[in-house]
């Protein structure tokens, strides 16, 4: 059973979401908060598996939530959740270690398998987000708390980070590749610790500002 915990300041986006996963037999809602500062208190207490994360919110917002968790490693996998494409939001919050981002009118389906990927280790990019990223990321300055030189990713490294991008997974990466989802593991952890980040998210927003998806940042 995956664990999920709400946070959104809105009852009716909350209990919408909590009667559309009380559909499923493997999601159940373990937790509620209706804002950023019940969240930061209640996640940690909790510990679920998933969190549905409000980005705009009275108090404390979905960006400060993230910001505060990932301080000693206390954030579960989390999906921000939205009204609208926010380009920045979508930045600052995979920044600070969001798996994903979807619009709050998403489908049951899209939602539970958003849920299920994300709590297995995997991430919700996808190309039209990644396209939006490189034309935002532009006008953002970096704020990765990253090694200045890291480490240059191998040939292979750079094809698994250009499928990361897509929002391919690890099994998808194998097939592509002819290798076993054990060794695409090894890759994507070799590339976390090179680029200096926690999150394959991250890691594709540090790989466009170090020139391996697109130009790079000057």
């Amino acid at each position: 059973m995956i664990r999920v915990a709400l946070v959104d300041d809105q009852t009716l986006m909350r209990e919408g979401l909590r009667k559309l996963l009380d559909l499923t037999d493997d999601i159940e809602v373990a937790a509620e908060a209706s804002d950023g500062a019940e969240a930061i208190e209640m996640i940690p207490r909790v510990k679920p598996d998933v969190v549905l994360l409000d980005v705009r919110m009275p108090r404390r917002s979905g960006i400060d939530v993230l910001r505060t968790l990932c301080v000693g490693d206390r954030l579960p996998p989390t999906i921000l959740l939205t009204t609208f494409d926010d380009d920045t939001a979508l930045l600052e919050g995979i920044r600070s270690g969001a798996r994903g981002f979807l619009l709050k009118d998403v489908s049951l389906d899209d939602l539970t398998r958003a849920i299920r990927a994300v709590a297995a280790g995997e991430t919700l990019m996808r190309p039209a987000i990644t396209d939006r990223i490189l034309r935002t990321a532009g006008e953002i300055a970096p704020k990765f708390e990253a090694i200045d030189a890291p480490e240059r990713l191998s040939p292979r490294e750079i094809e698994t980070l250009r499928l990361m991008a897509g929002g391919h997974s690890n099994r998808e990466i194998s097939g592509a590749f002819g290798t076993t989802e054990g060794t695409v593991k090894n890759h994507v952890s070799n590339i976390l610790l090179k680029l200096g980040v926690k999150s394959r998210t991250q890691a594709v927003l540090r790989g466009m500002e170090l020139g391996y998806l697109g130009s790079p940042r000057r």
